[in-house]
């Protein structure tokens, strides 16, 4: 293979990958985001061990 095409090849994969980390940062943030603004039911379930000692 030229050098020169490989070395664009290698530069648009790099781009492409770049592109794709900065989308999947900016979902994270923003899943983050919704989940800080969503009050948390409290969880009032036992584990399974609790049930076993208890019964």
């Amino acid at each position: 293979m030229v050098p020169e095409l490989h070395y664009q090849m290698i530069k648009d994969r790099v781009s492409e990958l770049r592109n794709e980390a900065a989308a999947h940062r900016l979902a994270r943030e923003a899943e983050r985001g919704h989940k800080e603004r969503e009050p948390r039911p409290e969880r009032r379930h036992r584990s399974v061990f609790g049930r076993l000692r208890t019964s």
